[in-house]
């Protein structure tokens, strides 16, 4: 049996929506593969931490987990046929038949024992309560099947440059297509891919990227300059969202909080933002010392003479 949810995420029982949000948004970028190549933990645990993500941020989910635990509303009864599983590099989710309306069960559950010659284990239609139907009379057409819905995530770059993800529904796989620039809660629907071909409603969840951050269709990328390289400007190589290093000029005089923009290297024509820090050295000798004086008295500067140092 899997760790209980808020252990995995270290928070209170009575843990408000914005301290899971805060404690997922730490574990999984602690845990991201990006940061722990190869380490097998690290892959198990952030998986844990999603699983738990998934079902503690959903108000319903988190409210039956809480009353039912692992088991889910319907442990006394065998729960129903079918199911999910997760393939290719998608992370996981929870699975089964939990988001199934009552009313559609019963009605796959009278599907199937209508194949068995209308009884199941030579008892009748009556067996459930149900009279049986004479033979020759038509079939009302079945109701439209309500859509199953579940989480899907997904990474970072997927979600931004678009790309396709192996989903196993009910012993076969499906590949699912990831437009470009899909964004944090949207849904897809899979036409009669879900169980009992009815529709599948896929929520999605993005992962954290190592330094890439998304603002719309805009990429803000955190970007270190030394001090020599700020104040007399430089040429550095910066990575972009489609994997190309380029080669870009630093204006002289830049300070941190700076922003240099990358025109149409962010989502579906946005831009690329590289967000300037300034990173000065933790130690320097006498003579560096002395020359950091000087430059101060040649160059004198007061940056805190306007509000609200005024």
């Amino acid at each position: 049996m899997p760790r209980d949810y808020y252990e995995v995420l270290g928070v209170k029982r009575d843990a408000s929506d914005d301290e899971i949000k805060k404690a997922y948004r730490n574990l999984a970028r602690k845990y991201h593969p990006d940061r722990n190549p190869g380490d097998k933990q690290a892959e198990t645990n952030f998986k844990e931490v999603q699983d738990a993500y998934d079902i503690l941020s959903d108000k319903t989910k988190r409210q039956q987990f809480d009353q039912f635990g692992f088991a889910g509303p319907q442990a006394g009864g065998g729960g129903a046929p079918g199911g999910f599983h997760w393939g290719g590099g998608g992370g996981g989710a929870p699975s089964g038949f939990e988001n199934i309306d009552p009313n559609h069960a019963q009605e796959i559950l009278e599907q199937m024992l209508g194949g068995m010659g209308g009884g199941f284990g030579g008892m009748g239609g009556e067996a459930f309560g149900q009279r049986a139907r004479p033979r020759g009379r038509s079939r009302r057409a079945a109701p439209q099947q309500e859509p199953v819905s579940t989480n899907l995530s997904i990474p970072f770059l997927t979600a931004a440059l678009g790309g396709t993800m192996s989903l196993g529904i009910d012993g076969r796989e499906v590949e699912v297509k990831i437009p470009q620039g899909v964004e944090e809660g949207q849904s897809l629907r899979m036409k009669q891919q879900g169980p009992g071909g009815a529709d599948l409603l896929l929520k999605l969840h993005i992962e954290p990227h190592s330094h890439f951050q998304r603002d719309g269709n805009n990429i803000i990328l955190a970007t270190p300059l030394s001090l020599t390289e700020a104040v007399l400007g430089a040429r550095i190589d910066v990575p972009t969202l489609d994997g190309q290093v380029l080669t870009v000029k630093v204006p002289a005089g830049t300070s941190s909080g700076a922003k240099l923009r990358l025109r149409g290297k962010g989502i579906k024509g946005g831009d690329q933002l590289l967000e300037f820090k300034v990173i000065v050295p933790a130690t320097i000798d006498d003579r560096s010392r002395e020359i950091i004086e000087e430059f101060a008295k040649l160059n004198p500067q007061n940056p805190r003479s306007g509000p609200p140092w005024s």
